[in-house]
């Protein structure tokens, strides 16, 4: 296959993934214990914190879908969110006992009985139908076009909402879906909860790191499997949460402005990350570490003499969702350590 086809298939699945551990109470507190440094998040079981009170929606609900479409929602009783994103809002608002199927990458507790009606990119709108949806959920990264046009000729409310890709698009998101199922004051309180939450584990960025040269780390998204081994530019959305983490984006400071870029020895050399930041899955394809380390210039960047690898669990570390601050706070914990203040 050539690179660009790879290339373009990697993203993707990135974009699949949600461009996707609990608390216990509905404020700023209840963040899980974090994933430990190179060598993966700690294991914790993989569910979402549903609000305590669950919401009445105020129905009918009409809104103007992200490509356009008014919508207007009328019953909420039958949910089909194509994203694992989408999944995770929902159920985070209360409405989990309405949800009916899962996008694949959807894989926390709470939904992984729910039957899996697409990958995203390959949304079966038979499958969609025949579970008789009485609101459907996408963003602009589903597809493909044709299966949004069948389920909407079919006559079933679809609602496409922006892709979320920093840490500003946490709230406007959440917000626009709690709306679209009529839930709009629920959304309110999972919007506060969500902001309290990221800005203590901002708040935590342990003393010392401040003090020190702040740490470039470089996204690398693998798939052993397929060959597949990219560097993460200015468009890769892993951005914002390590700027948000004291950290700089090794390669969009190094001037990379796509989404990503194949890896070669030169661009990680002109990266020179002290740090380096994995999907899980995507570290196990290249049998961990010492397999990421054979990848070419991997070995020879700041990052790799020191074995510094930051990995986090694939559906959840770009998902900027409700999950968002575990992933900060994991992400802080395994670049900084447990230095005094990052409790």
């Amino acid at each position: 296959m050539p690179r660009s086809l790879r290339i373009a298939g990697a993203w993707a699945a990135v974009l699949a993934l949600g461009l996707t551990g609990c608390g216990t109470t509905d404020d700023g507190g209840g963040q899980p214990k974090p994933g430990t440094k190179a060598g993966g998040a700690a294991a914790a079981p993989d569910r979402v914190e549903p609000l305590k009170t669950r919401p009445k929606p105020e129905l009918p609900a009409t809104v103007t879908s992200t490509d356009g479409h008014r919508v207007t929602v009328r019953d909420t009783s039958r949910i089909v969110p194509l994203t694992g994103s989408l999944n995770e809002i929902v159920f985070t608002l209360g409405l989990g006992e309405n949800v009916v199927a899962r996008e694949i990458t959807a894989t926390f507790q709470q939904a992984a009985k729910l039957p899996v009606v697409t990958r995203a990119h390959d949304v079966s709108a038979e499958s969609v139908l025949s579970l008789k949806p009485t609101v459907v959920l996408a963003d602009t990264t589903t597809g493909p076009a044709e299966a949004i046009d069948q389920i909407r000729d079919a006559g079933v409310p679809l609602v496409v909402f922006d892709p979320a890709k920093s840490l500003d698009d946490v709230s406007p998101r959440i917000k626009a879906v709690a709306e679209a199922l009529g839930v709009g004051s629920s959304g309110a309180r999972l919007t506060d909860r969500t902001e309290q939450r990221i800005a203590k584990v901002r708040e935590a960025i342990p003393a010392p790191a401040r003090k020190t040269r702040t740490p470039r780390v470089a996204f690398l998204y693998l798939r052993g499997s397929a060959s597949v081994y990219l560097l993460g530019g200015a468009g890769s959305g892993a951005s914002s949460l390590l700027e948000a983490a004291g950290a700089v984006d090794a390669g969009k400071e190094s001037g990379l402005t796509k989404d990503f870029t194949a890896i070669t020895s030169e661009a990680l050399a002109k990266a020179a990350p002290d740090a380096i930041l994995v999907m899980t899955k995507g570290l196990e394809s290249v049998d961990g570490v010492d397999g990421l380390l054979k990848v070419p210039g991997v070995a020879e960047t700041p990052a790799g003499l020191d074995r510094r690898v930051v990995s986090i669990d694939d559906g959840v570390l770009l998902n900027y969702g409700p999950r968002t601050d575990q992933v900060l706070k994991s992400l802080v914990t395994q670049l900084y350590g447990d230095a005094e203040g990052a409790e």
